[in-house]
């Protein structure tokens, strides 16, 4: 493990040299909150290694390495926004074994699915669920953050060549840099819509006043206590207490029994500041944003619909890889104003 500036020097001795590098990272967003990167896993011409972020080496130099190389990613799409949001990185340059896969066709694209297909190879499961926070960690959490790098050049040399063949690594190059750009925004969350929870849509003005002020009051307690915020009050539960509070009746027999006489009185209070906001300050239910279609427009989106769905059979690849249903409806709208948001190669497949 590289959990000390001077391990962390002489690997970066090596990295410098490299000619490829393999990365995974794993977090602990199961078991705290918010979450955290608890791993870097990388495996290059030299081997595996495991680098311990939760220690006080200094990560920027590892990280300015990386970004001097194109780095073999699975599933990047949560390591890359998980590294820009807690230490600022984005890649140069990555290659997406999972998404080359899909390009490809595969309809299973686990990486366990890929290395026994193109491997051979049988992962070990069992640790995708492990508190990466915790030190040290086991053996068998050892092995299974090894084998997340360990087998990703083998892989991607395997795909490559068949993108090659299939003339889609062009296809495949666009889509991990539209994936680099996606996951380098870090917009900021609206705080009109950041406590609309599943079900809340349902809930009256009184009752959404309420929500509101329950959500931030599990959201203090999830920081506090370290714990996601489903393990401190399930979004069903806020939205009962929501709605029998803002009805008049009384929440206790919503209370869970397992909540100390402090959350007790927290969730009263923030009931009580809910049912105190007056009339005009409480929240507006949101209007559906489901645009309507002209006749002509619904026609265009089928025909558009059928037409993708006909390339994307003839290349066994899914549909939406091509242009999303939401892609569709932009398209039948204005195609000249939309199309430019394709990439070059869905672009291409999508002329008639």
């Amino acid at each position: 493990m590289i959990d000390s500036d001077v391990k962390l020097q002489e690997l970066l001795v090596r990295l410098r040299a490299t000619p490829w590098i393999a990365l995974d990272t794993e977090a602990d967003s199961l078991h705290a909150y918010p979450e955290k990167v608890c791993l870097l896993q990388i495996t290059t011409p030299h081997g595996d290694e495991l680098i311990d972020p939760l220690t006080a080496i200094k990560l920027e130099p590892l990280l300015d390495t990386f970004g001097e190389h194109e780095l073999i990613m699975h599933g990047s799409d949560y390591d890359l926004r998980l590294l820009r949001k807690h230490h600022d990185f984005v890649p140069r340059a990555i290659f997406d074994t999972m998404l080359a896969s899909r390009l490809l066709g595969h309809v299973q694209f686990g990486l366990g699915h890929l290395v026994a297909s193109y491997l051979g190879v049988t992962l070990e499961k069992g640790s995708q669920k492990a508190d990466w926070a915790q030190r040290p960690l086991t053996p068998r959490m050892e092995t299974y953050a090894r084998n997340d790098t360990h087998y990703l050049k083998a892989l991607a040399d395997r795909l490559k060549a068949d993108l090659e063949a299939k003339g889609r690594l062009s296809w495949h190059q666009e889509s991990c840099a539209r994936l680099i750009a996606e996951c380098a925004q870090t917009p900021q969350p609206d705080p009109n819509l950041i406590w609309r929870i599943k079900g809340s849509h349902r809930l009256s003005r009184p009752a959404l006043a309420v929500l509101r002020e329950l959500w931030h009051w599990r959201e203090g307690e999830a920081i506090a206590a370290n714990k996601p915020p489903y393990f401190i009050l399930r979004h069903e539960t806020l939205i009962d207490l929501s709605a029998v509070a803002a009805s008049g009746n009384t929440i206790e027999p919503l209370m869970p029994k397992r909540f100390s006489d402090r959350r007790r009185t927290g969730i009263v209070q923030a009931v009580a500041q809910g049912l105190a906001v007056p009339l005009h300050k409480q929240p507006e239910p949101l209007r559906q944003t489901g645009r309507r279609l002209s006749d002509s427009e619904r026609r265009r989106a089928i025909e558009l619909q059928n037409y993708r769905d006909a390339r994307a059979k003839e290349l066994s690849i899914d549909p939406t890889l091509i242009a999303s249903r939401a892609t569709m409806l932009d398209l039948a709208e204005d195609w000249d104003r939309f199309a430019p948001e394709l990439m070059a190669w869905q672009r291409e497949l999508m002329k008639r």
